[in-house]
């Protein structure tokens, strides 16, 4: 098995950040992350509303939120856990995280906001 690649927070480009959040489906997985703390199976999040994210997808939106440093993902045997790395992101681009967040909720209406996701689990 490869190994899974995580950039440095020093090599961060906000232009790969924008890039990963410009999905909302990528967007979504991030926040609910975010709000767990950790994920550990991807299945969990398989299913967003009444849509079903095929197996391929998924690990190629995982794979974009990894690289852009959004994600850390770890593998445990079988399964790969993915924390969210809100807090090393924040403090390298202060404000960019928060303010994509807070714009997909205002969308949404009824997402929660960043302040609330911040927080640890």
């Amino acid at each position: 098995m490869r190994p899974l690649s995580h950039p440095p927070i020093e090599d961060l480009r906000p232009e790969a950040i924008l890039h990963a959040l410009s999905d909302p489906i990528r967007a979504t997985i991030f926040a609910k992350i975010m709000q767990a703390g950790c994920v550990e199976a991807c299945s969990a999040l398989s299913a967003l509303g009444d849509r079903v994210i095929p197996k391929s997808s998924l690990s190629n939106h995982f794979k974009v939120l990894r690289e852009a440093g959004l994600i850390r993902s770890e593998r445990h045997g079988v399964e790969v856990r993915n924390h969210s790395r809100w807090a090393e992101v924040e403090a390298r681009f202060p404000g960019l995280l928060s303010g994509i967040i807070n714009a997909y909720a205002s969308d949404a209406g009824s997402a929660p906001r960043a302040a609330e996701m911040a927080r640890p689990a």
